[in-house]
């Protein structure tokens, strides 16, 4: 009786510190995740038209002090001229970026593969292997990383990372689950669910939408 009993407590103790390891790698995934998408949304706000405005003014805020500081304290100068050409080369490749984001639904909607998913639409039909594949290059030529910054958040089924190129091309839910051969109510669970996996809240479907057209 006293050996079942010990052998109970010995179980017991192995399950609790299993439990607790198990609880202590889900909580460092989680802010792994978190901690990614934070800088995510940084590199975005990064290059806004508000950050690229802030930069501008501390580049001729810069400029007025080198200005100011003549060819006197030469190491101060020297930092001074670095911060100002970070600035400056942050900011360039801010605009580009900013122009590719709004040149890019025009090369979305005038690309092949944008013209063969409403082929797909009109038939009925979703899309093939290849089409997949079409649209994953064009969607990373435009977006540059696109697929790489999501599967580092979470490791996607085919249907996350399918329903996620269709949302970053703005297709409409009832479109996507024709292409992807799902339900709306499939598509509406797996975009609800790939929110409240990678944050570790729940939030709708549309909330994963506005994240992934936000990266």
């Amino acid at each position: 009786m006293i050996y079942e009993i010990l052998i109970g407590i010995v179980l017991y103790a192995v399950l609790f510190v299993v439990t607790v390891q198990n609880s202590k790698r889900k909580v460092m995934a989680m802010q792994e995740r978190l901690d990614k998408v934070r800088a995510l949304q940084e590199s975005q706000q990064a290059q806004s038209l508000q950050s690229i405005a802030q930069n501008e003014a501390k580049i001729r805020e810069l400029e007025t002090l080198l200005q100011k500081l003549g060819d006197e304290n030469s190491l101060l100068r020297l930092e001074l001229e670095e911060k100002k050409a970070t600035l400056d080369y942050n900011n360039k490749v801010a605009i580009i970026e900013n122009e590719k984001r709004q040149q890019a639904e025009t090369v979305i909607f005038s690309s092949d593969i944008y013209h063969r998913m409403q082929e797909c639409l009109n038939s009925g039909h979703s899309l093939t292997h290849q089409d997949w594949i079409a649209l994953s290059e064009m969607v990373n030529s435009i977006y540059t990383g696109f697929t790489e910054k999501l599967y580092s958040l979470y490791r996607m089924s085919e249907q996350d990372y399918h329903v996620s190129l269709l949302i970053k091309v703005r297709v409409q839910p009832k479109d996507i689950a024709l292409l992807t051969a799902h339900s709306k109510e499939s598509v509406a669970s797996t975009r609800s669910r790939l929110y409240s996996k990678v944050f570790g809240q729940k939030g709708s479907s549309k909330d994963w939408d506005d994240f992934v057209l936000s990266i």
